[in-house]
C-alpha cells in the first residue's frame, strides 16, 4: 500500500513524538508546530523516542491514512540533530529509511529501464 503513495512532498518530524498519538494529535502537530496543511496531499513521518516506531500521516481524498510500522529488532536510522523542525524527504529516501537505511544514502543503484536484446 505504501508503494502505490502519490504524494506532492514527504515530511520527516525531526526530533520525537509520543506514539499514543493517533490522526487528530499529529494532524495538530502538523499544522501548529510544523507549520504546513495536513490536507495538502503530503505525507508526514513521526518517530519515538527509541526509534523502533514510526507513523506515517497522509490525507487522500475524503480521508486520512494513518501507517503504523514497528521494529521487532533494530532501530530507524532517524536523524539525531536536526535545526529545521521538518526534514524533506522524496519517496525513494522514505524507502530507504523504511528499509531500515539512512535515508541519506550517498549512493544507490541507478534505475535501469529498457534493457535491450542483443
Amino acid at each position: 500500500m505504501i508503494n502505490e503513495l502519490v504524494v506532492n512532498q514527504v515530511y520527516l518530524a525531526t526530533g520525537v513524538t509520543d506514539m499514543r498519538k493517533s490522526i487528530n494529535g499529529l494532524s495538530l502537530i502538523v499544522s501548529e508546530q510544523l507549520g504546513h496543511n495536513p490536507l495538502a496531499g503530503s505525507a508526514f513521518v513521526f518517530c519515538n523516542r527509541s526509534r523502533d516506531k514510526l507513523k506515517i500521516l497522509y490525507w487522500e481524498c475524503n480521508g486520512f491514512w494513518l501507517y503504523y510500522r514497528r521494529l521487532d529488532k533494530g532501530k530507524f536510522q532517524w536523524p539525531n540533530e536536526s535545526n529545521e523542525q521538518t526534514l524533506t524527504l522524496n519517496l525513494r529516501e522514505l524507502h530507504w529509511l523504511l528499509d531500515g537505511l539512512s535515508y541519506q544514502q550517498v549512493q544507490a543503484h541507478i534505475a535501469v529501464s529498457g534493457l535491450k536484446n542483443n
